[in-house]
């Protein structure tokens, strides 16, 4: 019967170890990782107290106290699981906060964590959540533990005080006693082993990168290592928002190209391939998270299956971010702002380079068309271009959409190049931008602003950063101090919060702009 007993309490002692670690391992790893929130994780939450889930990620202090509790919860509660001390109370709460994870994502809801929550009703987080109760459910004293040596050790010491009666009971208590010892201490050497070979995988011991950063010349002007990662309680303010028509939209809208696997990557052929790898499902729905925390309630996506199959699991999950569909017409052909409108969008648009092709073949009612039946089925409509001719014709021609979509940026970066090389004259807006290799998709800004200043629909500016060659702090301001009532962003979602901030920056400080707010 001793036999059974000191191997069940070997077997528990194992599973209330590895136990531990597993709660350490994610209370470190995340810790050590700047940009990790729990955002992504509540903002999914579709059953109990999912209200307040969402409410936590929209309040920069409740979610900072969030994080703090749930980096530190796991690794005290880890770090006691492991050593054995005061292993009741930590199970309980180790309970408890592994109850608070599934509630917050059961996995029976759509989830966004397939590996850990596509199993029906049970997961790991209710499975370990019933480890620990069994494991609070033993004495203080009966698994080997750090707690019971300490237990040993005073045990030991009021025996001193009131010695054995012979000396044979001293030589068993001595011999039993660093029995004990070693039991109860044999996970300590495990832990400083396990711990180094967590950090040398997680790169926290990295030192060749360590070495990399500290060297000057190492570090190119377009290397990310100049960057970072902003944490979501780093976020300063929500985005503010205008309206078209009787649709309120944020200031800040994420763009498509990147979504869509789409980049102006100028001679880089393989960038469109790794976006399409780097941009899965799962990330684009995590990014998406991400805006709508921010504030930045609209998204601009291209109309196809793609997009179409992203969003119904995004807006499955409770996501609340809009569709504003940029749309191909072909001529007569109508079926593709049908597919947007079939599907969700709050509103569409034509896309810029048919815009740009119908104006200069002299087809004006093939933009006409469209936007009227947009329009008619209730509808936000608009037409993108690239040439200024686009809006012009639609003015012209008494030509009605709720916006405008036109690029917008200065020639004050490094990479633009004139369409003549041996020209030092910029092309003039109604150029084929196409011409200028992949760098210009503004051919004069000033033209721009001064048309628009003249009118009264409002204005989405886009390539406002000309594919990534201009700072977001500049290009943004630029683009709303020259008059757009909203720019499009096409954004990664690590540089999601960083224009947030720039935006909530610009709009609580003093915009200079001679253009009224037509949104």
């Amino acid at each position: 019967m001793n036999i059974y007993k000191e191997s069940s309490r070997w077997l528990f002692t194992v599973l209330r170890t590895v136990t531990g670690w597993h709660f350490l391992y994610e209370g470190i790893a995340k810790a050590f990782n700047p940009g990790w929130s729990s955002t992504s994780y509540l903002m999914e939450s579709k059953w109990l107290f999912s209200g307040f889930f969402h409410w936590i990620t929209g309040n920069g202090t409740a979610l900072g106290i969030v994080d703090f509790l749930n980096i530190w919860g796991l690794i005290a509660i880890g770090a006691c699981l492991f050593l054995g001390l005061f292993t009741r109370i930590s199970a309980i709460a180790g309970t408890f906060l592994l109850l608070l994870y599934y509630i917050a994502n059961p996995p029976f809801m759509p989830s966004s964590y397939p590996s850990t929550s596509h199993f029906y009703i049970i997961n790991y987080n209710l499975l370990e959540a019933v480890v620990l109760i069994v494991i609070a459910a033993f004495p203080a004293n009966y698994l080997y533990s750090v707690q019971r040596w300490i237990l040993l050790t005073h045990s030991e010491r009021k025996d001193a005080k009131f010695p054995p009666k012979d000396n044979h009971e001293i030589i068993e208590s001595h011999d039993t006693s660093r029995r004990e010892l070693i039991k109860n201490l044999a996970v300590i050497p495990i832990f400083g082993a396990a711990f180094f070979g967590m950090a040398k995988k997680r790169g926290w011991f990295s030192f060749e990168e360590d070495n990399l950063v500290r060297k000057s010349d190492a570090v190119s002007g377009a290397s990310l290592v100049l960057g970072r990662d902003y944490s979501i309680r780093e976020l300063r303010g929500q985005v503010p928002q205008g309206r078209i028509r009787d649709v309120p939209l944020s200031r800040i809208i994420i763009g498509g190209n990147l979504i869509s696997g789409f980049a102006h990557s100028r001679d880089l052929i393989y960038v469109s391939t790794w976006l399409k790898k780097y941009f899965t499902d799962e990330k684009v729905i995590e990014t998406l998270w991400l805006c709508e925390a921010c504030g930045i309630n609209t998204a601009i996506l291209r109309c196809d299956e793609n997009t179409i199959r992203i969003l119904e699991k995004y807006w499955q999950r409770g996501g609340r971010v809009k569709w504003l569909a940029q749309t191909y017409p072909d001529n007569n052909d109508l079926s593709n702002i049908q597919t947007a409108i079939d599907h969700g969008a709050i509103g569409a648009f034509i896309h810029g380079g048919i815009a740009d092709k119908i104006i200069s073949g002299n087809r004006i009612d093939h933009i006409r068309k469209p936007i009227e039946y947009i329009k008619s089925r209730g509808l936000i409509a608009g037409t993108a271009a690239h040439s200024l001719m686009v809006p012009k014709a639609c003015v012209e021609n008494d030509i009605k959409p709720d916006f405008f979509m036109k690029t917008y940026h200065h020639h004050n970066y490094w990479s633009v190049t004139p369409v003549d090389p041996s020209s030092h004259e910029l092309p003039v807006d109604g150029d084929d931008h196409n011409m200028a290799h992949d760098n210009i998709w503004c051919m004069s800004d000033k033209l721009t602003a001064g048309f628009f200043r003249d009118q009264e629909i409002p204005w989405i500016a886009y390539k406002v950063l000309a594919a990534g060659a201009i700072k977001p702090e500049d290009g943004i301001r630029y683009a709303f101090e020259g008059g757009a009532d909203f720019v499009c962003l096409g954004m990664f979602d690590f540089q999601v919060i960083e224009n947030a901030n720039i935006a909530f920056d610009i709009f609580s400080s003093k915009i200079s702009r001679d253009r009224p707010w037509y949104s």
